[in-house]
């Protein structure tokens, strides 16, 4: 019986496959080679951010109730920040005890635990702002409201940037990590970076405007909104360190 060809790609490798028309034998081999190479690791990295996502993007319901003073909602929403929490770190177990065994990975396994243990910081972040919200009906002073909440967006902004890196992942293997598909993610990354910076500044007008008005807070409201402000700080500090390291993958590539 003539024998077959046939063009596979694993990773962006081009091979050449040569059989003599058993099937089932053919079949075992690809399964043998994908297990030899590893299924890509970057759906499950990518169904975690948008665990992730889900549990951030919960935040601003969490501000507008606070803004219309329904600690009720407040301590539901914050509940649901917990749930989504607490389903972002089953995702993130499931990821760590069931890492690709192959020996032919498009990254090493500690640079995808690396990806893993920083998006996994963010979503800690947004729990740690819900619960801190639990601990007394704080207000949004007019005051301060415009810059509270410029601060805010910007942090959540700086946060959507990431997210949209991590959703590039795939493209980046399809690419063999160079390519125009690479220089647009390095642009994303200066762009991380620039708005990163930017919520570093709104921070500094927002705490300026604290410490001029906290005389007329009481000391455990000055101290709770001063968490507050330092965890949704980190959204975005840990949303930059996300996209670097990212770009560190790159380079070394």
């Amino acid at each position: 019986m003539p024998g077959q060809s046939r063009i596979v790609t694993i990773y962006n490798i081009p091979l050449m496959l040569y059989y003599h028309g058993q099937k089932s034998l053919f079949i075992h081999f690809m399964q043998t080679l994908a297990r030899l190479f590893g299924r890509s690791p970057f759906a499950p990295l990518q169904t975690h951010m948008d665990r992730v996502a889900a549990t951030v993007h919960q935040l601003v319901p969490l501000f507008d109730a606070l803004t219309a003073k329904d600690y009720t909602c407040v301590s539901e929403i914050a509940r649901e920040i917990s749930k989504l929490e607490h389903e972002a770190d089953l995702t993130k177990n499931d990821i760590r005890n069931n890492l690709p065994s192959g020996l032919f990975l498009p990254i090493d396994k500690t640079t995808l635990l690396e990806i893993l243990s920083l998006q996994d910081n963010i979503a800690d972040y947004a729990e740690d702002v819900a619960v801190l919200l639990t601990f007394s009906q704080l207000e949004i002073l007019p005051v301060f409201a415009n810059e509270f909440f410029a601060f805010l967006k910007k942090n959540l902004e700086v946060f959507e940037k990431g997210y949209a890196i991590i959703k590039e992942m795939g493209e980046l293997l399809e690419s063999s990590f160079g390519g125009m598909e690479a220089a647009k993610v390095s642009k994303m990354v200066e762009e991380v970076a620039f708005k990163e910076h930017e919520a570093d500044l709104l921070q500094a007008t927002l705490l300026k405007k604290f410490f001029h008005e906290c005389h007329s807070m009481a000391a455990p409201t000055f101290f709770l909104w001063m968490k507050v402000i330092e965890e949704l700080a980190g959204l975005s500090d840990e949303s930059e360190k996300l996209a670097n390291r990212v770009r560190m993958t790159l380079e070394v590539k």
